[in-house]
């Protein structure tokens, strides 16, 4: 019983490091591609609340 338990945790822990790595990856690529094909003043301004809210606002007419 005990092998089973440790299995479905190695298993999270794997589902976990995977979703970590995606959301790194996501922001790599938001940074590059904000630099390269926006404005390219300030390639981490994409990853602030501010533009975030910007973005949506002008997606929802708001």
């Amino acid at each position: 019983m005990n092998s089973g338990g440790q299995y479905v945790l190695k298993q999270l822990v794997l589902i976990l490091i995977v979703v970590i790595l995606c959301l790194i990856f996501l922001a790599i690529g938001l940074i590059l591609g904000y630099a390269a094909f926006g404005d390219g003043k300030n390639a981490f301004a994409i990853l602030s609340p501010s533009k975030w809210s910007a973005i949506i606002a002008k997606f929802t007419g708001q």
